[in-house]
């Protein structure tokens, strides 16, 4: 049966502050660490820590790292997902929006602007390779709250993840290659995924299988061997133990056990962002060299790169 409804996509990754600001960064954090999701402790306990120690604390701090990566047209995050739509938008015979879990656009706002063009059935793509409770089942949980405000829902489909997509594989392999001619190939290729408390995964969230995989199909288009390649976990966040091994205790051993040219990717990130761009590419090389590393090589994100959009229009038509 033909599906004759106007359809529309709308892109979405996790959001970003508005300005590199402590007042704009304390609002984004507030609220992306209001989600139960992301941050399953009791609310009478949590909160008042969250409100009392942690946003006034961390805010001004992460509002300095954002000011050190922020480009002319704004957050790195916001300017790539930007340049994502307007590619995708050449690419599909259909409208493309964007909408953020957290921060602007939000998730109503990308809604409401696909039904203005007369959309009856979005595409929902989050930007999200490997799927996880704390990240894709988020932005679910915001599209049934966003729905709850528009009079009359649309039809959508959601795409749950593509960690083994043969495109998205190839794009990620591509990518190394181009940094390999560049400035030639490593002793080691790691790939550091955002991590997740390891609560999360031991209570079913299927993460740590999706960057596992992801990994090993890695290695095969690019014909690594076991001992040229590895996966990490980065971005822990409080005091309980997260997935492991580590980025960052990783890189304090690594050049200990001979690897001094590292190659470094993040797998998970869609989009060039604070953890890419600050964490990964200056303090963990900061961490590489100063135990011994030679070389340090930061492979960005795939952000508006020609396959990335091409495998994003082959999973929306498919």
């Amino acid at each position: 049966m033909q599906n004759d409804k106007k359809q529309g996509v709308l892109l979405v990754n996790l959001g970003t502050p508005d300005e590199p600001t402590a007042p704009a960064v304390k609002r984004f954090l507030s609220q992306f660490l209001h989600d139960k999701r992301v941050v399953d402790m009791t609310r009478w306990l949590w909160c008042p820590l969250l409100h009392g120690a942690i946003l006034p604390i961390r805010a001004p701090k992460v509002a300095k790292l954002y000011q050190s990566v922020w480009m002319d047209d704004g957050s790195p995050l916001m300017v790539y997902s930007k340049r994502q739509v307007e590619k995708l938008r050449k690419r599909v015979d259909m409208p493309v929006e964007l909408g953020m879990t957290y921060g602007n656009p939000s998730l109503q706002a990308g809604v409401e602007a696909l039904l203005a063009q007369g959309v009856e059935e979005v595409i929902v793509l989050p930007l999200y390779p490997q799927y996880s409770g704390t990240t894709t089942a988020a932005v679910s949980d915001g599209l049934t709250k966003a729905f709850k405000n528009i009079p009359v829902m649309p039809a959508y489909r959601f795409i749950r993840d593509y960690h083994d997509h043969p495109l998205y594989i190839k794009a990620l392999a591509e990518s190394v290659k181009r940094v390999w001619e560049q400035k030639g190939k490593g002793d080691y290729l790691l790939c550091s995924y955002h991590g997740i408390p390891k609560r999360y995964a031991d209570n079913g969230d299927i993460y740590p299988n999706h960057c596992d995989r992801t990994t090993t199909l890695l290695a095969r288009e690019l014909g690594l061997e076991p001992n040229q390649i590895g996966m990490t976990y980065q971005s822990r966040f409080g005091r309980e133990e997260w997935l492991q091994p580590y980025t960052d205790k990783t890189l304090e051993t690594l050049p200990g056990k001979g690897i001094k040219n590292l190659d470094i990717m993040s797998p998970a990130f869609s989009s060039d962002c604070l953890e890419t761009l600050e964490e990964i590419s200056e303090e963990c090389r900061e961490i590489f060299m100063e135990n011994g590393g030679s070389r340090f090589n930061f492979i960005p994100c795939l952000n508006d790169d020609d396959l990335h959009i091409e495998m994003m229009a082959e999973l929306i038509k498919s």
